[in-house]
């Protein structure tokens, strides 16, 4: 038994490229469905933000420093940094609605 594994890399999108171009859509579908996607990515990026700008608010208003407020979010120092400084990407939603949940300040979702 042969143990194998293919992992040639047989092509790579350029990362200015349309996605589902690549992927054979016709190109006013492709067109149409990274429109909305980069839609929902903007409205993802700013519900995360909002939500790390209600944790930095808290340890503002608390006169936290970002130890303390690492220990009370059972996080390290560093996490806190990033949640600061909006590093949006290292955090998923879930994550940042616990982190609040911590602090006291329940999460509510308004659809419309």
């Amino acid at each position: 038994m042969s143990n194998n594994i293919d992992c040639k890399i047989r092509h790579v999108t350029a990362a200015d490229a349309n996605i589902f171009a690549e992927l054979g859509f016709e190109q006013n579908e492709a067109t149409q469905l990274q429109q909305d996607a980069e839609k929902e990515v903007e409205q993802l990026l700013l519900i995360k933000r909002q939500l790390m700008q209600e944790i930095s608010a808290w340890i503002a208003e608390h006169n936290l420093r970002q130890a303390d407020a690492a220990k009370k979010l059972n996080v390290s120092r560093p996490r806190v940094s990033d949640v600061v400084n909006l590093k949006t990407s290292k955090f998923t939603l879930d994550t940042l609605v616990m982190m609040l949940s911590k602090l006291g300040k329940p999460v509510s979702v308004t659809v419309g």
